[in-house]
């Protein structure tokens, strides 16, 4: 099993990117998604290059601004996937997001970590429209 993990400075309140990873049907931050379907706790939508993809969101907390999610039906077999992507206040203007993923097997890190930097610079796509 292998764990990647990013941490990015946002210039934006905590809380307002909390508001776009807390929509967890909101696909606008990540480019080769169109649209997400929530079905109970569970997304489903079709990713450019994978496939269909099912998700369990595990946790939605809003007051430690965490979620946790895993992958449950991929076109590609995996044994292991949990993410958790947390919004922490720096200062009024500025937050950190930390995103941690752990993958097995481990040949599809690399794939995992393309996916979440391109999600993150859609996430400050979509900032830059809000300001």
């Amino acid at each position: 099993m292998r764990t990647l993990r990013e941490q990015i400075l946002f210039n934006c309140s905590a809380e307002d990117l909390w508001e776009i990873l807390s929509d967890v049907t909101r696909c606008d931050w990540v480019p080769a998604i169109d649209k997400i379907i929530l079905d109970g706790d569970c997304r489903s939508f079709e990713m450019d290059g994978m496939g269909k993809i099912t998700e369990k969101i595990l946790l939605l907390d809003n007051p430690t601004m965490t979620l946790k999610y895993s992958a449950i039906a991929t076109p590609t077999p995996i044994e292991h996937h949990l993410a958790t992507m947390t919004v922490s206040a720096v200062n009024n203007l500025s937050c950190q997001l930390e995103w941690e993923t752990e993958i097995d097997p481990e040949l599809l890190a690399d794939r995992i970590r393309q996916g979440m930097l391109v999600s993150i610079e859609g996430i400050k796509n979509v900032l830059s429209k809000v300001s």
